[in-house]
């Protein structure tokens, strides 16, 4: 018997013909692909079609699953994405600081 779920980013499926468990990461409607992540941390595009020849049973997240740690990496790496941001940020500052020394230097000459 074939169940027909739409995909739902962040929900879980099991494909019950190859019994593997997998997540929904996106869907893309325009395009029609959906982008779905093993337990093992594999990445793989589905469009609609193959999709809904699948014969899936929605389930809860598998405990202790491969991509909690990928997770807390991206985390970690978001954070240090703010910090570089930050650093560019003060190296703007110092910019208006020359600009400003330009300006009075014009300023002297007259």
């Amino acid at each position: 018997m074939s169940r027909d779920y739409e995909p739902v980013p962040s929900q879980w499926y099991e494909n019950l013909e190859e019994e593997e468990q997998f997540r929904v990461l996106s869907v893309d409607e325009d395009s029609e692909l959906i982008e779905i992540e093993y337990l093992d941390g594999d990445i793989e595009e589905l469009d609609v079609e193959a999709w809904h020849e699948m014969d899936l049973e929605r389930i809860s997240e598998p405990e202790g699953w491969a991509a909690s740690q990928a997770e807390e990496e991206e985390e970690e790496e978001d954070e240090d994405d703010e910090d570089w941001d930050e650093d560019e940020d003060d190296d703007d500052d110092d910019d208006d600081d020359d600009l400003d020394d330009e300006d009075d230097e014009e300023h002297e000459e007259y």
